[in-house]
């Protein structure tokens, strides 16, 4: 590659969308030294994509399948790490129950009977873990209105992260370590230069040229795919509005919902896909809430499209049919609410594959309603990825081909 096929302003790698998995590449990538560069569209961390509302869930356990247990590992260290050098707090254990009716093969994610899948993990990977029966339940956490049926899996080291601090901390290290970012600057294509062994990058302002290009743009990728014309990727992926909601715990419950009295949960009440809910402890003691979710994946969105405000009306639904019968002590005030995106593929896992006829831009999607508790960890295997070098924890993301959906399209 001789110079003269290079922009001005050459980079080893450049990061499309400085999300949750964008934002952890850019600082894996800076503590290898590469030269890099981040753009995202907004200023990061914000509320305009899928990590915001003050907390994610993190379980070892990983019943959406064994090849998502190294990640997620490798991202409570990396997170720890992040405190260590930031001071910030970022990941708190609170413990986490799964639960759902024990003769039910309750799914979640795509899965079918996702308790006993977590339960079986869990023993694969020798994950500290109990297994509770309605009773067991009852005597740990008496905050849970039972049906008396339930099955329980409790993993002592789960808890939640807060993503806008861990976004914001990885972009800080990174920066101080010599990462470059633009923010609020929409890129517009990407395209081979020369020979093809050098991408140009052209945003909205300017362009630039780098050896890989790691495309992390979340629910932009759609569109992102459609401007290159990949309709053939671009079908891979839905977008699908989410909302979170915050119930007042009340002065004389905040203690009972705080962490270490409770703990994150996810709860299949039934067998259809809407009889569900998860959950965390008050993350804010300043204005102490139960802070409960579901998830939809039938209407589909686009980011322009989302409908950003939470009405009351959905607010009442959530609290009149998932949170009083089960939380009795819980009024139904809710403090906020707020809507997210999900971008979802057909099988409800990753992508993370080079463009065909693109080889150095690679398309990484932590989708499906359950990537940030992998994103660390996905991060420090995608910046290897990048720079051709061996990943030191041993973290695989063959299993995140896109080869297994036009498979799956075309058997």
């Amino acid at each position: 590659m001789t110079r003269s096929n290079r922009s001005p302003i050459h980079y080893d790698a450049i990061v499309i969308g400085l999300g949750a998995l964008g934002a952890a590449t850019l600082y894996q990538l800076s503590q290898r030294g590469a030269r890099v560069l981040g753009i995202d569209q907004f200023a990061p961390p914000h509320d305009r994509g899928s990590s915001h509302g003050d907390s994610r869930i993190t379980r070892l356990a990983v019943g959406e399948g064994d090849e998502y247990v190294p990640l997620v590992h490798r991202s409570h260290a990396i997170w720890r790490e992040l405190e260590a050098r930031t001071s910030r707090t970022l990941m708190t254990t609170t413990g986490g129950l799964v639960l759902a009716p024990r003769d039910r093969v309750a799914a979640h994610h795509g899965k079918s009977d996702f308790v006993r899948r977590t339960i079986a993990c869990a023993e694969r990977f020798g994950i500290a873990h109990e297994v509770l029966d309605a009773a067991g339940i009852r005597t740990r956490y008496p905050q849970f209105h039972l049906q008396g049926d339930e099955i329980g899996y409790l993993e002592r080291d789960a808890g939640f992260v807060r993503p806008e601090d861990a976004i914001a901390a990885q972009l800080a290290v990174a920066r101080a370590d010599g990462a470059q970012t633009r923010t609020g600057e929409r890129v517009l294509g990407v395209e081979p230069v020369g020979n093809g062994d050098t991408v140009r990058v052209r945003t909205e302002t300017a362009s630039f040229t780098a050896d890989q290009v790691v495309v992390a743009a979340g629910a932009w990728l759609p569109e992102f795919l459609g401007r290159q014309a990949r309709t053939d990727w671009q079908a891979d992926f839905s977008v699908h509005r989410q909302v979170m909601h915050w119930f007042d715990t009340g002065p004389t419950a905040a203690a009972d919902f705080a962490p270490g009295r409770f703990p994150i949960f996810i709860w299949m009440f039934g067998d259809a896909q809407e009889d569900y809910m998860y959950g965390f402890p008050a993350s804010d003691a300043s204005q102490p809430a139960l802070k409960v979710a579901t998830e939809q994946y039938v209407d589909a969105t686009t980011p322009d499209a989302l409908e950003r405000d939470v009405s009351a009306e959905e607010t009442a639904a959530m609290y009149r049919d998932r949170v009083a019968g089960r939380f009795p002590q819980i009024a139904g005030h809710a403090l906020k609410a707020r809507a997210c995106m999900y971008t979802v593929t057909p099988d409800r896992r990753f992508v993370i594959d080079a463009l065909d006829g693109l080889p150095n831009v690679l398309i990484v999607s932590a989708c499906s309603g359950h990537g940030f508790k992998h994103s660390a960890g996905l991060g420090d295997a995608i910046a290897d990825r990048v720079l051709g070098r061996e990943n030191a924890h041993g973290l695989d993301l063959r299993p995140f081909a896109r080869e297994r959906l036009v498979a799956s399209q075309h058997p």
